[in-house]
């Protein structure tokens, strides 16, 4: 077999591959063995009829065409791997000379990974939040933790803001009762905004027993999004009272003697997510300034498979299970689908760029993941998917994505090492020392968000 490589540009190229005849023998043989177990020839059994036999009622032609088709994915494969291509996808195949006893031409397209020189990134510098945990902070979490220690116990009055009502709703549509939109028994507080526009000041006022119409916009269900009469009763109207703030609270709430060791347990808290959320906003924006560094040429047709599989994914699963379409989930956030494709596009090729980016650099600096790391990983994405880490284990063995799991964590490490290699200040002008665990573990879980590839995994199949 011979082979020749032309580049098309710096995401294409066509291989040329002419193949001697005697090489697809195996193929050939395996087409007569194969077409031997369909068919049925009088005077012959089954799987013993001369290979001239089937030439003479089938046809030479349906011989060949099968054995090309079997043989074309090896020799396909033999001339990328001869010219080293890191290919990805599928490649369009083209036959341009099939001679019985003779030769095979073919030709075939494919995208490859562009050539990628990363720069000199040490200069990288950045500005993040600063880590500040105001007493504001401190009471506003406190407060929280108070909220959620709270008791009810009815009162015989009218509702009023912060009181927890018992209610009974009714949706129409059209003067039509929706078969979802019934609902007894839900419990609501007054002014926490949890359920319809406009149930606050349909309710204050009412004692139990009393009811109210009033119209609003359903947010989910069979008529999400549509203009409904919606008709609430009060069954039971309850005062919440909050626990006072003391040491027999902290007590309650938590593992603290006094509220003193409560609240310092809860800045040190709020210290640690600022710290984290720090470390988060260090390695986007680093990641931000070395795209900017690096020229990078994205294929035509994995940027528009990525747009459809990222499209496709939040038409049918994230959309479809909060009740909505594409064009209601437009007008709710004040999009036109122009507005919507661009930005699609934008983050589908900056998910491209920066996996062929990282990827390099994993390459460049001869990064590998161990056991520990990986296990580490799928833990965190297995919380991530709400599976148990066996549950998560066996899926992605099951599916074959052990590799990208692989690749996640390499290219986490990746960026944690143009990170540390970059100049990180807070707002308040001082220079951030970000731990290492910390920014690995922030660079990891960004690269398995969405703004990695939906799809485009390396294949070398024909």
């Amino acid at each position: 077999m011979k082979s020749a490589v032309e580049t098309l540009n710096p995401t294409r190229v066509r291989l040329t591959v002419e193949v001697p005849f005697e090489e697809l023998k195996d193929s050939l043989d395996a087409a007569y063995k194969k077409i031997n177990q369909q068919v049925t020839v009088k005077g012959f059994r089954k799987g013993k009829i001369p290979a001239r036999v089937i030439d003479q009622r089938f046809g030479r032609g349906a011989v060949l065409e099968e054995a090309v088709n079997d043989a074309l994915p090896k020799f396909y494969t033999e001339a990328v791997n001869e010219a080293e291509l890191n290919v990805l996808g599928q490649p369009e195949v083209d036959i341009t000379e099939l001679k019985d006893n003779e030769t095979l031409n073919f030709t075939a397209e494919v995208d490859v990974r562009p050539t990628i020189e990363i720069p000199d990134y040490s200069g990288i510098e950045v500005e993040v939040d600063a880590v500040e945990v105001s007493e504001e902070d401190v009471d506003k979490a406190v407060e929280e933790l108070r909220e959620r220690f709270a008791s009810t116990s009815p009162v015989e009055r009218a509702a009023e803001d912060g009181d927890v009502v018992t209610i009974d709703l009714e949706a129409k549509v059209e003067g039509e009762v929706l078969e979802d939109g019934v609902a007894s028994g839900v419990s609501y507080t007054i002014g926490s905004g949890e359920l319809l526009e406009g149930i606050d000041e349909a309710v204050k006022g009412l004692e139990a027993g009393g009811e109210a119409t009033f119209t609003s916009e359903l947010k989910g269900g069979s008529a999400a999004g549509k203009e409904s009469e919606v008709t609430v009763k009060v069954t039971q109207v309850a005062k919440r009272e909050l626990p006072e703030l003391d040491d027999d609270f902290a007590q309650l709430a938590s593992e603290f003697d006094t509220l003193d060791e409560l609240k310092a347990d809860s800045r040190k808290r709020l210290e640690n997510m600022k710290q984290y959320d720090q470390a988060t906003q260090a390695q986007e924006r680093v990641l931000e300034k070395l795209l900017e560094l690096v020229e990078v040429p994205v294929p035509e047709k994995l940027l528009a498979d990525e747009i459809q599989t990222r499209t496709h994914n939040l038409e049918h699963h994230q959309l479809g299970q909060m009740g909505l379409d594409l064009d209601k989930y437009l007008e709710i956030q004040g999009k036109s689908r122009e507005e919507f494709d661009a930005e699609t596009k934008e983050q589908a090729e900056k998910g491209i760029k920066t996996q062929f980016v990282l990827d390099e650099l994993v390459n460049k600096e001869k990064l590998n993941v161990n056991q520990e790391e990986l296990t580490e990983h799928l833990m965190r994405r297995a919380q991530s998917s709400g599976m148990s880490p066996d549950q998560f284990a066996q899926a992605v063995v099951e599916g074959g994505q052990v590799p990208m799991l692989v690749g996640e964590v390499a290219r986490g490490k990746a960026l944690a090492v143009v990170v540390e290699a970059a100049t990180v200040k807070d707002t308040n002008g001082e220079v951030v020392d970000l731990d290492d665990e910390d920014d690995e573990t922030a660079a990891a879980e960004a690269d398995a968000s969405a703004d990695a590839p939906a799809s485009g995994e390396d294949k070398t199949e024909a």
